[in-house]
């Protein structure tokens, strides 16, 4: 179900101008007088820890230094080399639990990881090339089909141009781009800079990018394989979960991904329909996302629901952290009973049960109550979309739960053809894990295809 399900809701109470000061970045970018006193923190560790520990391999001691020595093309080169879309994650990625978690600094006097975020978007933001840092290989001669114009998938073609292979991109969107054009908050992913990253990745040359095309729709599995040298998958995960309640099809209820998409692409913030009570439902990054914007957009009550605690919860603490800040109210031990519905058939609120672990594990307690609401956003995560692998050969493919089996080098079952990204089971949902996954199956499938005997 999409935005128009809450199309009667009311405006946002402010103008444009004033509910876009809402939306300016979460975290204020780093000057350059800042930038060197932070760098300076940096001890520089020999194997370092927060190099170890990031998912995209960026050798994160020596981009400090080069900031710290003034080198900052440099250091925006050495991050690209290893993380194209570094720029996105240096703003997106989870860095409180990663880099700066491990940061050795921690545990000294201070008690503060160095900045190591910031320091990456600083050097990204601030480098200054005369051309694309990274020029093609020799051609192999060798056309890869690549699905999905998400991080997964832009990563892969990246690196398999830069290996010299050609590669056609199929996107069922009208933007590349992936969750970082249309999944993350508003706030974290500022001033079309999803867009500008796309740009300057395709600055490599050897890339073309289909817009509107739908694996399962228009594009067919079986006919990529015909056609191409190889297949990567970069699907990502297109269906919401379903709560599994009557009622989950009333006007007033939602996947929150869909407002996300439709917050970011909106030029005016005022004519988007906004709940005066709102309720979101789970426990993610995504959930957080959803309760702060809507709060932002000038909801008076939002409350976000987890049927478990808020240690167990998948967003961090520092998500947490914002969501209370923005005065988003945060129930735990609750599940979501019932929908609530009005004399009009739309929602009104919904009925929880107070849930609590016995012998470990998760029961409901029979206690009930609730929570009054105009609109209710469901952030419970999401799954494969059936209808993107449909075809016969598609259908063949081995799965690990809803997600597509892979071996160490992401080949799935089906010869020639490869995923990664969110639709795999290695790995975290996390953007740069899906950089990560993109640029080694790069590196797999340009072995495979041109008879090396085993992928870099």
């Amino acid at each position: 179900m999409m935005i128009e399900s809450i199309s009667y809701l009311p405006k946002a109470k402010e103008a444009n101008e004033s509910l876009a000061k809402n939306f300016t970045d979460l975290a204020p970018a780093l000057n350059a007088r800042q930038a060197a006193i932070e760098a300076s923190r940096c001890l520089y560790c020999y194997d370092a820890p927060c190099m170890r520990i990031c998912p995209s391999e960026i050798d994160v001691a020596s981009f400090i230094r080069n900031i710290h020595d003034g080198n900052v093309n440099g250091a925006a080169v050495g991050i690209l080399k290893q993380n194209i879309l570094g720029g996105s994650c240096s703003r997106v990625c989870p860095t409180e639990i990663l880099c700066e978690d491990a940061c050795v600094r921690n545990h000294d006097a201070e008690g503060q990881p160095v900045k190591i975020g910031l320091l990456q978007r600083y050097a990204i933001d601030n480098m200054r090339l005369d051309a694309h840092p990274f020029q093609r290989a020799a051609s192999t001669g060798k056309k890869i089909a690549v699905v999905g114009a998400g991080p997964a998938g832009l990563s892969c073609a990246h690196r398999l141009a830069m290996l010299g292979n050609d590669v056609v991109i199929y996107e069922a969107q009208e933007k590349s781009g992936g969750l970082n054009e249309y999944g993350i908050a508003k706030y974290k992913l500022t001033d079309n800079f999803a867009q500008k990253e796309v740009d300057f990745l395709l600055q490599i040359g050897g890339i073309t990018i289909q817009h509107g095309q739908t694996l399962g729709g228009n594009v067919q599995l079986k006919d990529l394989h015909a056609a191409y040298d190889a297949v990567f998958l970069g699907l990502g995960l297109g269906a919401s979960k379903q709560l599994g309640l009557t009622g989950e099809d009333a006007p007033g209820l939602l996947a929150a991904v869909d407002y996300i998409a439709e917050l970011r692409q909106a030029n005016d913030l005022s004519k988007l329909p906004v709940p005066s009570r709102a309720i979101v439902i789970g426990a993610g990054n995504t959930a957080i996302d959803m309760a702060v914007q809507i709060q932002r957009l000038g909801a008076d009550e939002v409350t976000l629901v987890y049927r478990r605690g808020f240690e167990a919860m998948s967003a961090t603490g520092h998500e947490q952290h914002i969501a209370k800040e923005n005065q988003v109210r945060m129930r735990t031990w609750a599940q979501p009973q019932q929908v609530l519905l009005d004399d009009a058939g739309r929602v009104r609120g919904m009925r929880f049960e107070k849930t609590a672990l016995v012998n470990g594990r998760l029961s409901g307690t029979g206690e009930t109550f609730e929570i009054a609401a105009d609109a209710i956003f469901k952030a419970i995560g999401q799954s494969m979309d059936e209808t993107s692998i449909s075809d016969p050969l598609a259908k063949t493919l081995k799965r690990d739960g809803d997600k597509i089996h892979v071996d160490d080098q992401f080949r799935t079952v089906l010869p020639r053809i490869y995923a990664g990204g969110d639709c795999v089971a290695p790995g975290q949902d996390l953007t740069v894990q899906a950089v990560q996954h993109g640029k080694l199956a790069a590196h797999a499938i340009h072995a495979d295809i041109n008879g090396m005997k085993e992928a870099a």
